[in-house]
């Protein structure tokens, strides 16, 4: 499967209600949004964002190419985990697809000694943390709870609690400036999730106490199927405001003005000046979740306009107008990316199932009594399948 038809293989079925229309969005020029390769991929000059164009002034064809790698990568893995979850490999599966440009540039920005704080859809910035994919796919098919070790690499397990890990980055990175430490910690979440009190929790915390903290906000527009106008009547950056810190909006398609922001505000939080809130405006072009059918709520006019300004094919663009990357990169990457979906598969279909009673371990340091009971219970049901094979096994072979 290529990358062209990976999207063409995800878009959503036609959808008939007549009442949806096309939402209009911030377009290239909008004086509020950074951008610095435009959907056409040509770079973008605009004095007003020079301050973030310094930080990818002198990056090289080598390292364009790699986030170029990065995001196809990243968007085949998806491709792969949506096909295994639709064959009944996995439970559940949230793509990232559309959102690519948004994880892989804020991602690359972060450092080694930085911590990361994810949802549940950050599959690129895991793959920029260097947390092997297949480990991703544990908690989807219900082998594990999260599948690393969040210490290897700086990035916590997912989050599924909407919001609630913007809490822990602030308190984390509350240590961090107690400790003296010089790293920083990012925290992502969605355009829903910012609704939650616990992210205005999180924005007066670290305001009032100066914490290290970038709080990325990818806003795809979508929350499941309330469009972000049912949510707020200013833009989601401008909030920021309101308690005392920077707010930018940057083009959430455009990788190298993510990676550049990310690595803005980071380097703020890094000199002490407290936290920075990033809106990547982006696009889920996929479905919330694979339990959910986005031609339901939304209009294909509005999902075939943010087609056009495809993340990856944006910067392929570049590559192949002002570098000298030639079509054999991308006919080895794309051998590449096939042999990482079979991998993938290969990897998921030998996952072991789990020890069904595991989840009764680690739920009190001291055990339980009611724990313990429950133990039993389950124990005795699961043996009552096995006692029913059993019997029905030795009357179909006519044993007495």
């Amino acid at each position: 499967m290529t990358v062209d038809s990976t999207a063409a293989a995800r878009t959503p079925r036609k959808r008939t209600a007549a009442k949806k229309s096309a939402k209009k969005s911030p377009g290239a020029g909008a004086p509020d949004l950074v951008q610095l390769l435009s959907p056409e991929g040509r770079r973008v000059e605009d004095p007003a964002h020079a301050e973030y164009a310094a930080f990818v002034e002198d990056i090289t064809a080598d390292e364009l190419r790699g986030l170029y790698r990065d995001m196809v990568l990243t968007r085949r893995f998806d491709a792969e985990a949506t096909s295994l979850q639709r064959q009944g490999e996995l439970g559940l599966w949230a793509s990232l697809l559309g959102q690519e440009a948004a994880q892989i540039g804020s991602g690359r920005a972060t450092r080694d000694d930085d911590y990361v704080f994810p949802t549940y859809r950050e599959h690129g910035v895991a793959w920029c943390r260097g947390v092997d994919p297949t480990n991703l796919l544990g908690m989807f098919r219900g082998v594990n709870n999260g599948g690393w070790d969040p210490n290897s690499n700086n990035f916590h397990l997912y989050t599924i609690v909407i919001g609630s890990q913007t809490l822990h980055a602030t308190g984390y990175a509350m240590g961090v400036a107690k400790d003296g430490a010089d790293s920083a910690v990012i925290a992502y979440f969605g355009d829903g999730a910012s609704s939650q009190g616990d992210v205005a929790e999180s924005f007066t915390f670290s305001a009032v106490y100066n914490a290290p903290v970038v709080f990325f906000c990818q806003n795809n527009q979508w929350a499941i199927s309330e469009p972000t106008e049912k949510q707020t009547r200013v833009p989601l950056y401008q909030r920021a405001q309101g308690y005392g810190f920077p707010g930018v909006r940057v083009d959430g398609n455009d990788v190298l003005a993510c990676l550049a922001v990310t690595k803005w505000a980071l380097e703020r939080a890094r000199r002490g000046e407290g936290p920075t809130l990033v809106e990547a405006f982006t696009y889920r072009m996929g479905a919330h979740t694979t339990s959910d059918d986005p031609s339901k709520y939304r209009a294909d006019e509005e999902r075939e306009a943010w087609e056009a300004k495809d993340p990856i094919l944006r910067l392929r663009t570049y590559l192949e107008s002002e570098t000298d990357t030639d079509e054999g990169y991308f006919a080895e990457l794309e051998a590449e990316s096939e042999a990482l979906g079979l991998r993938v598969r290969e990897v998921v279909r030998a996952m072991p199932d789990p020890d069904r009673m595991a989840i009764f371990e680690n739920a009190y340091a001291d055990g339980h009594s009611l724990v313990d009971e429950e133990r039993a219970q389950f124990a005795a049901y699961q043996a009552s399948f096995t006692t029913e094979s059993d019997s029905d096994s030795v009357a179909g072979s006519g044993g007495n």
